[in-house]
């Protein structure tokens, strides 16, 4: 079973205070999420720009409208996510999304 990490960072968008990540990408500061559990956060207003999300657990989060353009997707799961106007990384082919938003397949980057 894998093992996630529970950061506050991680705890405190579960509990849908986004606040906190969003100050840290103001400054420029690195979002670390790798292997993060995120199952159903509300991430719809979450700087996750350039967040680092490998590895992450996204089951059920609500990710609509969310800018992921420059985030690091590797390994992450979406499984039942809503993405709907979610902008991916150019790097993730449409097929990788839906597999993983249909079956929970991990995330493979080109």
């Amino acid at each position: 079973m894998t093992k996630f990490k529970e950061t506050p960072l991680s705890i405190a968008l579960r509990e849908g205070k986004v606040e906190d990540l969003n100050e840290l990408a103001s400054r420029g500061k690195a979002i670390d999420l790798t292997h993060a559990n995120l199952r159903g956060a509300d991430l719809r207003y979450a700087n996750l720009r350039k967040a680092d999300l490998r590895g992450a657990y996204c089951h059920s989060a609500d990710l609509r409208g969310v800018d992921l353009s420059e985030a690091l997707l590797e390994g992450a799961s979406i499984h039942l996510a809503r993405v709907s106007g979610a902008y991916f990384p150019p790097n993730v082919p449409a097929d990788e999304i839906h597999l993983s938003m249909d079956l929970g397949t991990r995330i493979r980057c080109r």
